[in-house]
């Protein structure tokens, strides 16, 4: 996650899923950003939508105001602001900046888990998503993205495992099946959640005391966003 993405369009379907996932503050919801440094880049400027209320506000009216004051009124383009604004009810935050230094980075989750150790559900934001092949371990670019390590260090402490993931060069629905996959292989969580939108994936890995509560969500999402871009074509 960077700075210079806050309040775009996927950000608003991710804080979307959040809130719901979070049944109003019932489950307790820790984020870590995996914040990295601006870049200059001009991809995190899909703010549009929050000049057509009438096509996007109606999915989550709360949500959108207090996106829309934060862009339009306020100007802030920053993580900080989701905790400001409450945008996700009892959520704790980590907004530590991520760097590629292998040492750093194992302090890093060592601080991670310390400050979410209560929270019943982790939810990361890597700029790219899981691991891949070609960018090894504390290499360069490897802030942008979560190893296999450190998911299945977070899940077998006990919490659920929400991961953000952009949709690489290749055919969408393989590459959902090979990372659910890949998932299994490394971690065979209860059950894997799959909610897709244009652009990104995410994969929810549930812990068994966690299920029912996320079949029910996982419901309420297909219902509330299914018309956007099937953020509702949930897989399980």
């Amino acid at each position: 996650m960077k700075n210079q993405y806050f309040g775009d369009i996927n950000d608003y379907r991710k804080y979307g899923l959040l809130r719901i996932l979070s049944g109003d503050g019932s489950l307790r919801i820790g984020v870590c950003w995996m914040l990295t440094a601006d870049d200059g880049r001009t991809d995190g400027r899909l703010t549009d939508y929050i000049d057509e209320p009438e096509k996007w506000r109606r999915y989550d009216p709360d949500l959108f105001d207090s996106l829309e004051r934060s862009l339009k009124t306020r100007e802030i383009r920053n993580v900080r602001e989701a905790e400001t604004i409450v945008i996700i009810p009892s959520a704790t935050f980590f907004t530590k900046l991520l760097t590629d230094n292998r040492n750093d980075r194992q302090q890093y989750f060592d601080d991670v888990l310390d400050k979410l150790a209560d929270v019943e559900l982790i939810f990361f934001d890597p700029d790219n998503g899981i691991e891949v092949k070609s960018v090894p371990y504390g290499r360069k670019n490897s802030s942008k993205y979560l190893y296999w390590s450190e998911l299945t260090r977070t899940f077998k402490g006990g919490h659920s495992v929400l991961v953000y993931q952009h949709f690489p060069h290749e055919k969408r629905d393989p590459f959902i099946v090979r990372i659910r996959n890949e998932i299994r292989s490394h971690i065979d969580p209860s059950e894997i959640f799959v909610f897709r939108t244009s652009n990104v994936v995410f994969f929810l890995l549930s812990q068994s005391k966690h299920l029912t509560q996320f079949r029910e969500k996982a419901r309420l999402v297909e219902r509330t966003w299914e018309t956007i871009s099937n953020f509702g074509d949930v897989l399980d």
